[in-house]
Order: structure tokens, then C-alpha cells, then sequence
């Protein structure tokens, strides 16, 4: 089939497709993707570019998203530069070419373009950029195989290439792949330190746009997989400016969106949470096309699970597992929201124990231990639990350590030791606080409320219920809401009339006709206390005399 931009008209005449030459080069400059393209791809209709106009052609295709015209000009770029003698920048070429259909999933083709471009490396010898970026591709093959230890060498000495030849791009990319390697090997603060050197050339404007793309988006998205949640965030706000600064951008924009997605529902934005993944559903293309349509896909589905829209999230998390996107934990936390607790259960039971990275199985254990107490499985929760406790503890991360926190409470408080749960609760709740995550936070109060009133505080119960139950409320949490509302139910229904467990007690006594010295000796509490008991149970109730609450004990059944 004939390349998209093949089809044009031609210019009317020579001058015509010199000026369009120029403004294509203009635009390119500027940024102005979609001009660039458009204009250089009329001046080649009239004349054939030349090798260095074709590379710009080729990126603009690239940056729009538009991989068929991208590789389709890469190509002929490949051959210009070959026919010309250009063998080092043909050897470049054919590795972007190879690099792009590795993404594209074509693994037959991207292994004959890599293969082309190591002939001519080898023909031309010598210490080049090139021969170092031939690493990367190993080195993303030693990762994704379980070999992090070897991909950080092979990406380490990349790096040095780059450096050494003064090849920013190269260094900048093969340093994204080391702290990725050094994340993996569980040297969290060494790979982090990798990372924010990569993202400087980024931040500088020094690299080529498609590697500062994929340089922002492989570094958000490693920040991400540790929790540094401040990093992630710094590092997304960034990209949006960059994005933003591109009108004519396409690619890289849709995987952008759904990171400022999730920062604002974290934040607890989450209409504007709702808007970036509407906005990110029209940018499925380019280098991001795949991961994008799955990651924004899943990111509407929690949204919608997250408001009590059921039917909505379930085709999200249906439709995000086709584009390859695993649904879980989102689409379990949906079956228990919709009470059905086995399959909730069956679904992160197999999705845990399939998980072997210990990082990538933090995703699922918070749920995992909601799920299971939920279900009845405490030995199950337990394990999910101390699984959970054993990843947090090394890795010293607060949003770890709070995930930990959260699940070692709330199995106390099944267990029937409230007092032992609160302290890690609200250890988890100043961390949710600190790092701006009302929901989080909420969810936890509703746990310490619960432990509140099992230790006979009736009162902080409803303190932590009420402050829980007012997020809900702001944010649109409807299934939370739903749920923070029974438990309010259930503690008036043990609370008749407003009264505490302790105020109905002394009620019983009153109506059996106790004084107040009498009381304070029965209950072991002084007799000021019982006074001011008495005095609560009369406000309650809007009497006035000991012998109308009596009879107010005795008709309302409280004796």
C-alpha cells in the first residue's frame, strides 16, 4: 500500500516545493509536528528529500504517531544514506528502525533491521555511538528475562559510550535502563539516583524529542512501581509542561495523561482525574499506543469502580484486559464491592501466586487482604499480610510502609485486638495524610473507627466515621459511603437514642432505682463521673427526673 504521505498532490511548480521545504524545516524547528510533516511531505512529492530531510520527515511521522509513514520514510532514509556512503548514520537508522518494531511486537523484522545495523557497525569499526546503542536491545532482553544483574551491566556500559563519545541521547537512554535494572536487583536509592541523572538531559531540552519521550516515560513509570510517589509526581509535571509546550504532539501524550490521571485521584481530584482519561482515550498512537490504551483503559475502570458505577467499570476492566492490561486487583475489589466474595477471592488468590517480582506483587496484597478477611479466609489474609510486611521492610519506603501498616491493623482488628490494631492504623493515616491521599486515608479511619468502638469509644468511633464519611461524600465514593452509612446504622442500633454503652448502663441502674453513690460504687467510677452520666442520660432522652427516665427505660423496652 502507498505510504500516506505519498498521496498528496504535487506542488505546482518548483518554487512552490522550495518553499515548502523551507517551511517544513521551519515547523520542524519550532516543534510544529503536524506542519513539519505536512511540508516536508509536499516538497518530496515534488522532488525526493535528501537523507537529512527525509530524518525529519521520519520524526515527525513518529512524533504524530503515524508508524507506518515513520517506518515507511525510515527506510528510504536508511537507503539514502547508504547509497551516499553514510554507513554509521544507515547503521543508526536501521537500529530505530529495529527499536520501533520491537515495540510494535514484530520481533522477526525488528531482529533483521538490529542484525543490518550491527553488519555495518562491524564493516565500519571503531569506537562509535552506534556499537553502543546495539547494547540497548540486549540489555531490555536480560530485564524482561529475569536478569537484572546483566542488563545493569550491559546498560552501564552504554552509558559510558555516550558519555565518552559525547552521545547524550545514548547515555541518557541506556541510563533509564540501568536504574530500572538497579530497581529490580531491590537497590532502590542507587537506581533512583540513576534515574533523576537520566532525567536531566530531559529537563534541559538536550536530547532528541522521541528519546526525552521515552526517557520521561520509562522513569515515571520506575518511580512508580517503587511508591516514590513525590518523584513520580515532580517527574509527571513535568512531562505534562513538555507535552503541553507540543500542541502538535501525539505520541507520548496519551501515556502522560493517564499519569496526571492518577496523581489527581490520589489527590482526590477525581473529576479532573476523569477528564485527563477521557482526553487520554483520544491519544492512542505512536510509541505509547499499546500501554497507553491498556493503562488509561484500567485507570477509567478504578474510576468508575471507585463512584459505585458497577456496569461501567466492569466493560473498562474488560476492555483494558483485551489491550493486554492484567484488570487486577481493580476488577476484585469490584466483585467484593458487588458481594461476590468467591470469585473476588479466586481471582486474587491466582493473580498473587502467578506474581513472582515482589515489588510488582505489592499491587495485589493490600487487596488480597481485604479481600480474604472479607471472604473468611483470615490464614489466607495473614499470609498476604506477612508477604506484604516482608517486601515493606528492606526497601524503607513510606507509602510501603504505610501499605504494611494498613493490612497489619486491619488483620488485629479481625482478630478481636482493636488496641493492637490502632497503632499501626494510624500510623498508615499520618502517611495517607502526609502524602496528600484523602481516600486512603478515609479508608483507613473507618478501621480506626471500628477499633474505637470495640474499645468502648463510642464517641471516636463516630468522630473517625463522620470525618471518613465526609470524603466520601466530597469525592463520589459511593460503595465507601454505602458502607461507612451501615456501620453508622449498626452503632445506633447499639446506641438506642444516642446513648453509650456506659450511659445505658447507668440508665439500667437508675431505673432500678439507685442513687448515685450507689452506682459509683457498683460501676467502680467516682460519683462525679455518675453524675455527669445522669445528666447526659437526661439530655438524651429530654426529661428532666430521674422517674421519667424510668419510664422512659421501661416503655422504650432499654431495661
Amino acid at each position: 500500500m502507498t505510504p500516506s504521505h505519498r498521496r498528496r498532490p504535487a506542488p505546482a511548480d518548483a518554487g512552490e516545493a522550495t518553499g515548502a521545504l523551507a517551511r517544513g524545516r521551519e515547523a520542524y524547528a519550532r516543534r510544529e509536528w503536524r506542519d513539519a510533516y505536512e511540508q516536508l511531505s509536499r516538497a518530496d512529492e515534488a522532488a525526493p528529500l535528501g537523507g537529512d530531510d527525509l530524518e525529519r520527515l521520519a520524526w515527525s511521522a513518529a512524533l504524530l504517531g503515524r508508524d507506518d509513514a515513520m517506518l515507511s520514510v525510515m527506510e528510504r532514509t536508511w537507503q539514502a544514506h547508504l547509497d551516499a556512503g553514510r554507513t554509521l548514520r544507515a547503521a543508526r537508522l536501521a537500529f530505530w528502525i529495529g527499536f520501533r518494531l520491537f515495540g510494535l511486537g514484530e520481533h522477526g523484522r525488528a531482529g533483521g533491521w538490529l542484525g543490518r545495523s550491527a553488519q555495518l557497525v562491524e564493516r565500519e569499526g571503531g569506537d562509535t555511538p552506534e556499537r553502543g546503542y546495539l547494547l540497548l536491545p540486549e540489555a531490555h532482553r536480560r530485564l524482561g528475562s529475569g536478569d537484572p544483574d546483566g542488563a545493569r551491566e550491559i546498560a552501564h556500559e552504554a552509558a559510558e559510550t555516550g558519555d565518552r563519545l559525547g552521545d547524550v541521547d545514548l547515555a541518557t537512554l541506556a541510563r533509564s535502563i540501568e536504574g530500572r535494572a538497579l530497581l529490580r536487583m531491590g537497590r532502590h536509592d542507587e537506581g533512583l539516583a540513576v534515574l533523576d541523572l537520566a532525567m536531566l538531559p530531559a529537563t534541559r531540552d538536550g536530547l532528541s524529542p522521541v528519546v526525552t519521550g521515552l526517557v520521561y516515560c520509562s522513569v515515571i513509570d520506575c518511580c512508580r512501581s517503587v511508591y516514590a510517589l513525590a518523584r513520580a509526581q515532580e517527574w509527571t509535571a513535568v512531562l505534562a509542561e513538555w507535552c503541553d509546550a507540543q500542541p502538535q504532539l501525539a505520541t507520548f501524550t496519551g501515556t502522560c495523561r493517564v499519569h496526571r490521571s492518577e496523581i489527581l485521584q490520589l489527590r482526590g481530584d477525581w473529576p479532573a482525574a476523569t477528564d485527563e482519561v477521557r482526553r487520554a482515550v483520544e491519544r492512542f498512537s505512536g510509541y505509547d499506543a499499546a500501554d497507553a490504551a491498556g493503562a488509561t483503559l484500567y485507570q477509567k475502570a478504578e474510576l468508575h469502580r471507585l463512584r459505585g458505577e458497577h456496569a461501567e467499570a466492569e466493560e473498562a476492566y474488560r476492555e483494558a484486559s483485551r489491550h493486554g492490561r492484567e484488570p487486577q486487583p481493580g476488577l476484585a475489589l469490584l466483585r467484593l464491592a458487588q458481594g461476590k466474595l468467591d470469585a473476588a477471592a479466586a481471582a486474587i488468590r491466582q493473580v498473587t501466586a502467578a506474581t513472582e517480582d515482589p515489588l510488582a506483587r505489592t499491587r495485589f496484597l493490600p487487596a488480597a487482604v481485604e479481600i480474604l478477611l472479607a471472604a473468611g479466609d483470615r490464614e489466607g489474609a495473614r499470609a498476604a499480610a506477612a508477604d506484604l510486611e516482608a517486601i515493606a521492610g528492606p526497601v524503607r519506603n513510606e507509602v510501603l510502609d504505610a501499605m504494611a501498616a494498613h493490612a497489619r491493623g486491619a488483620l488485629r482488628l479481625a482478630d478481636g485486638d482493636p488496641r493492637g490494631a490502632v497503632e499501626p492504623l494510624r500510623a498508615a493515616f499520618a502517611t495517607w495524610q502526609h502524602v496528600g491521599a484523602p481516600y486512603l486515608a478515609a479508608r483507613v479511619r473507618v478501621l480506626i473507627g471500628g477499633a474505637c468502638r470495640q474499645l468502648g469509644d463510642a464517641d471516636g468511633a463516630g468522630l473517625e466515621h463522620a470525618a471518613a464519611r465526609a470524603v466520601f461524600r466530597d469525592l463520589g465514593a459511593a460503595t465507601d459511603l454505602a458502607r461507612v452509612d451501615a456501620l453508622a446504622g449498626d452503632a445506633a442500633r447499639e446506641r438506642p437514642f444516642g446513648l453509650t454503652p456506659r450511659e445505658l448502663e447507668v440508665l439500667r441502674l437508675v431505673a432500678s432505682g439507685k442513687t448515685n453513690r450507689a452506682i459509683s460504687e457498683a460501676l467502680h467510677l467516682s460519683e462525679k463521673t455518675v453524675d455527669r452520666h445522669v445528666s447526659n442520660i437526661f439530655n438524651k432522652l429530654d426529661v428532666s427526673t430521674r422517674a421519667a427516665a424510668t419510664a422512659f427505660a421501661y416503655r422504650r423496652q432499654l431495661v
